[in-house]
Parts: structure tokens; C-alpha cells; sequence
């Protein structure tokens, strides 16, 4: 991005250091991004916050807690893995170091760090759901609301596959550069796009900008573990007046699809964007669409 305008910052909000960079002309409307578990800020491609800022919208970008150049939250034990999920899947409640609601705090937080009264949310997975309660506990700083390839909270929708299970709860066979990229390239490649596979090179460098702004084993296992805590939003969403948008792609199967079409239906006059062949990730080749298809459906409710 360095035909861009960019401000990168560190602001301790709820007492903790949340790292955020700034895009384009602060003059315009702010598109707050929000990743999901384990995914810093360079989880969204460069050519997609480009795009955004030429379509004159200022952009907020940032790292939640315990990922990226935010503060890892060490300090914080993490119980007995085997029986969290153990009591998850007894359908006991589990206590995590931290709610979901706790990250969206954060957000919140920073926004009034960063003087921003209000914004339009654009979250992806677990940042989808992040963004969905900001909307939901802080209506008025939320102008418009799009939820990506995210869901609802309710647990009986399909779950992940058994193969990407796998995967998912393994970790790199070391701290090494190296097993680190072998571990996170098989990993977007389990849940990447099937109709839109990238090439080698984009997605060696695509894991290579994560990696190098930060992700680590605890921080990730407590994303997790405020994941599986996370209550059912239905209810709370079906009494949502914000303009919403929400994407999905009908080939994802870490979040089906079902979910994004719950969190549609559920969600007052949301509008569903479906993508054939799509993952849980942003192909190069839909970047294009699904930036048009967020732009129009802020510009549609700018004054509102």
C-alpha cells in the first residue's frame, strides 16, 4: 500500500496495547476492519484496502488482543484442553480467559481512543461476530454492519469438517520460521477457496505477512477458548435496526454456509450475498465484487 496515506499506532484501552494502522483521508467515512481468531490486521489483502480507500473511504485496521503487534495476554492461564472440550461438547459451560465481548470492548475502546464517534463495521469470522455484538450493545456507534463468512452463535449449526478439525487442533511441529509457514500454508489451503485456489506465491507471501506481524500458540488458544464460550446472538440480532450486509461463500467449510444465511435471516431487512465456490478466505479473482458489493451498500445508507 505505499501509494496509500497509512498511520500505524498503539493505543492502551481496558489496559491493553491495541495496535491499529490508519488508511487514506481521515475527511471520509471510516470503514472499521475487524479479523478473526488468530488472524492479525494483514489478514485483509492489500489490493482489498486499496480498493477501499480509492473508493474514498477512510480505513481502520487492528490487531485484536493476544494477536499481532497487540498485547499478548500471558498472563492469563489456560485451562485443561481436553476438558473444555470435553464440557463443550456435553454442552457445560466453560470459563475462558476472556469473552468475545471483552474483544469487542477493545474496539470500542479504540474508537474513542481515535476520536470516532461512529463507523461502518466490517468484521470477517470471529471479527464478524465481534462486530455483530458491537452493533448489538453499542448500536449508535455502528452506521452500517457487514458480516463475513461468519455465523449466529447457534450451536446447532453444521460444524466443522472432521478433516479440518484436524488440522485445526494441531499445532507447527516448532517455533521455526519455517514449520510455522509449513503449518499456516496447510491450514489456508484446507480452508481456502476450492473454486479459487491461490498460487503458491501469493499464498507463501499472504502467510509470510501474518507470521511476520504475529501469532502465537497461547494467544491463539485463548481466541479459541473465548470462541467456544460464545452465547447464542439470534435473539439480540433480530432486534437490530442497522443496514446490514452479510457475505458468505457457499464453499466454506470452516464456517458453512448456513451460518451466514442464519445470521441473514435473523437479522431485520439484512441483505445475503452469496459467493459460488468460495472459502474462508478472500480470492484475488472476488476482491473486486465483494469491495463493490460493501461500497454500494455503505454509500446506499450514508445519510441514513
Amino acid at each position: 500500500m505505499n501509494n496509500v496515506p497509512k498511520l500505524e499506532g498503539m493505543s492502551n484501552v481496558n489496559g491493553i496495547d491495541i495496535a491499529y494502522e490508519l488508511h487514506g483521508n481521515p475527511l471520509h467515512p471510516t470503514l472499521l476492519f475487524i479479523q478473526g481468531l488468530s488472524t492479525p490486521l494483514t489478514g485483509w489483502p492489500c489490493v482489498m484496502i486499496e480498493r477501499f480507500v480509492a473508493a474514498n473511504f477512510h480505513v481502520l485496521l487492528l490487531d485484536n488482543r493476544d494477536v499481532g503487534r497487540s498485547k499478548q495476554l500471558n498472563h492469563l492461564s489456560i485451562p485443561n484442553m481436553a476438558w473444555v472440550i470435553t464440557k463443550f461438547k456435553l454442552g457445560l459451560s466453560i470459563k475462558p480467559p476472556y469473552k468475545i465481548e471483552d474483544m469487542m470492548q477493545d474496539v470500542i475502546a479504540l474508537m474513542d481512543a481515535l476520536n470516532l464517534p461512529e463507523v461502518h463495521v466490517i468484521g470477517a469470522s470471529m471479527g464478524g461476530m465481534i462486530a455483530q455484538l458491537m452493533a448489538i450493545h453499542h448500536p449508535l456507534r455502528v452506521k452500517t454492519l457487514t458480516s463475513i463468512m461468519s455465523t449466529t452463535g447457534y450451536k446447532t449449526l453444521p460444524s466443522v469438517g472432521a478433516d479440518i478439525s484436524e488440522i485445526l487442533i494441531k499445532t507447527p511441529a516448532s517455533m521455526s520460521y519455517e514449520d510455522q509457514m509449513r503449518y499456516h500454508i496447510k491450514k489456508w489451503k484446507a480452508i481456502g477457496s476450492p473454486d479459487y485456489p491461490p498460487c503458491d506465491t501469493y499464498l507463501n507471501e499472504y502467510v509470510d505477512s501474518l507470521l511476520q506481524r504475529g501469532i502465537t500458540e497461547k494467544g491463539t488458544m485463548r481466541h479459541v477458548l473465548a470462541l467456544m464460550a460464545t452465547d447464542n446472538r439470534e435473539q439480540a440480532l433480530s432486534k437490530l435496526d442497522i443496514p446490514s450486509l452479510v457475505i458468505h461463500g457457499d464453499g466454506d467449510r470452516l464456517i458453512n454456509v448456513a451460518g451466514g444465511q442464519a445470521t441473514a435471516n435473523v437479522i431485520p431487512n439484512a441483505k445475503l450475498k452469496i459467493y459460488p465456490g468460495m472459502g474462508h478466505d478472500f480470492p484475488v479473482e472476488l476482491i473486486p465484487n465483494i469491495v463493490d458489493e460493501i461500497v454500494d451498500h455503505v454509500n446506499t445508507n450514508l445519510g441514513d
